[in-house]
């Protein structure tokens, strides 16, 4: 089974946040929740760069091995989501995360924060696909459609990549050979075991 993953490459975001809007709309995810986020490193530099940011639905996810009521859950095809009914807001997970993913409505002590709210990867929760009750929680399930997560969809640049992350890292791993970099890029030798001579 394939294991949905994102990607974003760096040499091609532009910093539209266009991904943002996208995943706002979609999910009418309520004032003052991002899933989604543009981060911008060494901004006005050279060398700046702009990544989009969101869950990054880890095979052995930090957010989960916090949780003190097992709200967290992994899909068949890898995605991570959660449980809104079983949440109790307690803030661990947004400690254990290192991307910032989960988000909470409110500011505050344990327990009266809300609900944490994060990306879902456009797979919805653990309602019936489909179903009045799931997008009012999680947003829309376009996973169930057969579609990939719209912020994805929706990248003019196609630097954000989305799906089977076998499909994703070889589309990566071409677009750098492309352009040159060969094993010089950032984090090639972890991610593909080897080293290509440009």
């Amino acid at each position: 089974m394939a294991r949905m993953k994102f990607l974003c490459d760096a040499d091609r975001c532009i910093e539209c946040n266009a991904c943002v809007t996208a995943c706002k709309n979609e999910h009418e995810v309520p004032w003052g929740i991002n899933r989604r986020r543009v981060v911008t490193i060494a901004d006005g530099k050279p060398g700046e760069r702009s990544v989009s940011m969101a869950c990054m639905h880890c095979t052995d996810a930090p957010c989960a091995a916090v949780c003190p009521v097992n709200c967290f859950y992994t899909t068949a095809d890898g995605v991570v989501l959660h449980s809104k009914d079983l949440c109790i807001g307690c803030g661990y997970c947004f400690y254990a995360c290192p991307f910032g993913a989960p988000q909470y409505p409110k500011v505050g002590n344990f327990g009266s924060r809300g609900k944490m709210d994060k990306c879902t990867y456009c797979a919805g929760g653990p309602e019936a696909d489909g179903s009045k009750e799931e997008y009012e929680k999680y947003g829309a399930n376009r996973l169930a459609e057969g579609k990939l997560p719209l912020c994805a969809e929706m990248c003019s640049t196609k630097s954000l990549l989305a799906g089977d992350g076998e499909i994703i890292a070889q589309i990566y791993r071409e677009r750098v050979l492309k352009r040159g970099y060969g094993s010089g890029a950032w984090g090639w030798k972890t991610a593909y075991r080897e080293t290509i001579e440009s």
